[in-house]
Parts: C-alpha cells; structure tokens; sequence
C-alpha cells in the first residue's frame, strides 16, 4: 500500500479574516477556497490541505504544535529571513535538542496563538533541553505537569 498522498488539517479559528491574513503571509499563496466562515489552503510542497472553520468557542491553542521540516540550512535560512521581513516570528532557536533531536528553528504563532515550527533537523539527540521540560516551556515536547 502506498503512503498517504496528502494530509489534511482543520483548525479551529476566532477570526477567519485574521487568520486568512496571518496563513496567506506565513504560506505565500492565497487560499484556494473562501467561504462564509471557512477558508482552505492546498499546499503542493509538503502535500497538505489545511482548511480553517471560524468558531470561537471551540478554538484549542494548547494541543501541541504544527510544523514544516525543510531539506538544507540555507533553506531554513531563506524561510526565517523571509518571515523576519513579513514580521511574523516569534522566536528562533539554533542548535536546540528538541524532540530528542538537535535542530535549527524558528517559530510563528498564528493570530489564536497556534503554533508553527519551521526547522533543519541535523542529528538525533539522546536528550531534551532542560529548559522543554519545565512548567514555562512554550513549545516543542514539554511533557505533561
């Protein structure tokens, strides 16, 4: 059986024109489809459709986090240096173990505090940074308190 051909990944929104915004700047494309309450991104390169449902109350920011491997560090570099332009990053972190694993990366929250990395994986790792494993860490595999 062959893999999957592409993934598919709804979110929750506040607000569906924000959000619009923040995806159209942080994909570089516009959405394929826009209707009353609902807009749908097809991505080509990783292969994901992720589509957005404005409803308030069931809007999750806590479930984790999303996010785009790339192939090379002058990939991830282009990519941060672009969101630095666009104004979206939130953070950056360089030669991280995170996930048990060592990496370059940047992050972007989108406008309902939904995290996105964007990171170069270089290495497994055999350990986690101590500061992922505290009570205050804001992303990456933070284990349950």
């Amino acid at each position: 059986m062959n893999p999957f051909p592409r993934m598919h990944v709804g979110l929750y929104v506040s607000d569906l024109e924000k959000s619009i915004g923040f995806y159209t700047t942080f994909f570089n494309q516009e959405p394929a489809k826009v209707k009353p309450g609902y807009a749908k991104y097809v991505l080509e390169n990783p292969s994901l459709i992720i589509s957005f449902v404005e409803n308030k109350e069931r809007v999750q920011q806590n479930f984790g986090h999303l996010g785009f491997q790339v192939e090379t560090v002058e990939e991830l570099n282009i990519r941060l240096w672009e969101a630095r332009k666009k104004q979206i990053v939130a953070r950056e972190e360089v030669g991280t173990n995170c996930c048990y694993a060592k990496q370059d990366k940047f992050w972007v929250n989108d406008p309902d505090g939904v995290q996105w990395e964007v990171y170069y994986f270089h290495a497994d790792a055999d350990f986690n940074d101590p500061h992922y494993e505290t009570e205050t860490a804001i992303a990456c595999c933070t284990p349950a308190v």
